[in-house]
């Protein structure tokens, strides 16, 4: 009688769409990264309906080449969330990550992470919810921006959201910096709509309630590619997507308000502080669209947060950052658009 195979660690779900000049490194740096751990991890290729170029062949290339570890998927054209949502129906690992398949992973950092997931996916109570560093690389500027939790999280301990500390503007917790249990997030139900850009913030926002258990591994894992042409963050793109970036803002405002009720502190606090910055980031991109009807849709977004959680819009327009982004006129506007770009230059986003 021969033994079943051990349960994936982990699982990376890696979205394609017409990235073929980017797959290979991607791959290749989780497969570099994990190199300790082959016959315990998975990678899900999903080729999201690529057109323009040969993904579809790479991705095939890649599961015929390391069939033990490398499964290829295909489905029509559904956008980065519904590719995140296949990867996920898929998973077997106890652990679930994402990685973009322009992005791609430290290898030193990758194999630190892999022990501790190792020892985490093999015990009795798997910790919900490890997170790590994350790194901007801006190579056609040769500019690197990591971004730590030095300060906020404790390091190298399990911990409860009681434990953390305030986060600075900077320091949100993106997808790039998340590795979730599996079963936690088909447990709650997650899916990310469909053709939507920035459903990375769901992803990431909506578990957070749900999560029991926390770990932070001080490492520089991931490495978050910014440049590329056609690139979701764009500023200009994103000033084209700003439906899409207020469908986003009103989900996560939902799941808010709706979802599991926050008995801790210091989560709800960091929550309203992330759905604070998707307001103000949909309110700035409103007014730099010079749309007819932006402010209206500025107000719009606003008043769906009073009907939902007066209390919240209270408090949130009670932050300098809830007053400015509102401010009307030639000043106010002039003001918001004068923030904006001293905010580009703090933080180094874009």
């Amino acid at each position: 009688m021969t033994e079943s195979p051990l349960k994936p660690i982990v699982t990376f779900a890696v979205p394609c769409y017409n990235v073929e000049d980017y797959l290979d490194h991607c791959v290749n740096s989780i497969i570099a990264g994990c190199s300790k751990y082959l016959d315990r991890i998975e990678i899900i290729l999903v080729d999201d309906g690529s057109v323009k170029d040969n993904t579809p062949q790479k991705v095939d290339e890649w599961a015929a080449r390391h069939p033990e570890i490398i499964k290829a998927v295909h489905q029509e054209n559904g956008g980065h969330g519904q590719a995140v949502n296949t990867g996920l129906a898929h998973a077997r690992g106890t652990y679930f990550k994402v990685v973009d398949a322009d992005d791609w992973l430290d290898e030193r950092a990758c194999k630190a992470v892999l022990v501790k997931l190792a020892q985490f996916a093999d015990s009795r109570a798997p910790i919900d919810l490890i997170i790590t560093n994350y790194v901007y690389e801006k190579i056609f500027e040769e500019k690197r921006t990591p971004i730590r939790y030095l300060g906020v999280l404790p390091r190298n301990k399990q911990f409860s959201w009681g434990n953390i500390g305030r986060f600075l503007p900077s320091q949100n917790i993106l997808m790039h910096s998340v590795i979730y249990r599996t079963e936690l997030l088909k447990d709650i139900g997650l899916e990310l709509p469909k053709h939507t850009f920035y459903v990375d913030n769901i992803f990431v926002f909506v578990p957070l309630p749900y999560v029991r258990s926390l770990f932070y591994l001080n490492v520089d894992l991931y490495r978050y590619f910014i440049g590329r042409e056609g690139q979701s963050v764009n500023e200009e793109i994103m000033i084209g997507r700003i439906d899409q970036q207020l469908r986003v803002t009103r989900i996560m405002i939902d799941s808010y308000a709706q979802g599991a009720e926050i008995t801790e502190l210091r989560l709800r606090r960091y929550m309203e502080n992330y759905l604070l910055m998707m307001l103000v980031i949909c309110s700035v991109f409103l007014v730099l669209s010079k749309r007819d009807d932006a402010l209206e849709l500025r107000d719009g977004i606003w008043r769906y947060l009073y009907d939902r959680s007066p209390e919240m819009y209270r408090r949130m327009r009670k932050h300098f950052l809830g007053r400015s982004v509102n401010l009307n006129g030639r000043y106010g506007h002039y003001t918001i658009k004068g923030g904006y770009r001293v905010s580009q230059k703090i933080f180094k986003f874009n």
